[in-house]
């Protein structure tokens, strides 16, 4: 393969489950034991809100910087479903991504289970007690907020998401700073929506954490499907017609 040809598509698929992967273990994980510690009633040390919104943005930062040469550092079916829409990454594609992403999520969510069994007493099933960081609404979003608040947050905040990312990594762009842009606008979006949501923006990262939460996740898990997805969608399909006069293809 010559310097200048696309990595082969094994390496890009290999890529996007690493950094889902990572994803899911950094920001996820954050939340599951270092949210509240020593416990929510005595948090005298846990990072809380805002140390859970860095650790996902931190994420993606790292994540983007090193793999983002390999795959295009999506780590996120609605990003990868945006980015298609936008015509910047090509539809045959999208299922292989997608399965990648899928499962990056998982393994990353069952060493988080793997360690939370190595814990004290009981540890693991108070994580899942708890909701293991899973995405919710009702009387499972972290504030109560409902579902119409839920499917607006997620779809509205992806979209956000999505462009973004677009506009971070046009050609007219500045070169090298996208993934800083896309990192810290993923943490404003995690201190937004955390007390709505626990914040999903990925259906990966969702599917992930359901696993472990109990039944009432998987029961909820169709709206952190299905509304970051439209709100990729929407965005990808509105970027190229309202910004088409000042980009450069």
């Amino acid at each position: 393969m010559s310097e200048t040809a696309s990595p082969a598509m094994y390496a890009r698929l290999g890529a996007e489950a690493l950094g889902t992967f990572v994803l899911v273990l950094g920001g996820c994980g954050t939340a599951v034991f270092a949210a509240n510690f020593p416990d929510a009633e005595t948090n005298t040390v846990g990072v809380g809100f805002l140390g859970v919104a860095l650790a996902f943005g931190l994420t993606v930062v790292v994540g983007a910087f090193a793999l983002g040469p390999i795959s295009g550092g999506h780590f996120n079916p609605a990003v990868t479903l945006g980015l298609a829409a936008s015509g910047r990454f090509s539809w045959s594609d999208v299922g292989g991504y997608v399965v990648a992403q899928v499962i990056g999520g998982v393994l990353g969510s069952s060493v988080l289970a793997l360690i939370a069994l190595g814990g004290p007493d009981g540890y693991f099933d108070a994580a899942r007690e708890s909701g293991f960081a899973a995405n919710g609404f009702g009387e499972h979003s972290p504030d109560g907020f409902g579902l119409g608040s839920a499917i607006l947050t997620e779809t509205v905040l992806t979209a956000v998401f999505l462009f973004v990312i677009l506009g971070a990594t046009a050609r007219i762009a500045s070169p090298g700073f996208a993934p800083l842009a896309i990192g810290l606008s993923l943490t404003l979006i995690h201190l937004v929506s955390i007390p709505i949501t626990n914040t999903s923006v990925n259906p990966a990262r969702s599917l992930a954490t359901a696993i472990y939460a109990g039944g009432w996740a998987w029961g909820q898990l169709w709206v952190f499907i299905v509304f970051p997805i439209l709100g990729g969608l929407l965005a990808g399909f509105a970027y190229r017609p309202m910004f088409s006069r000042v980009l450069t293809e």
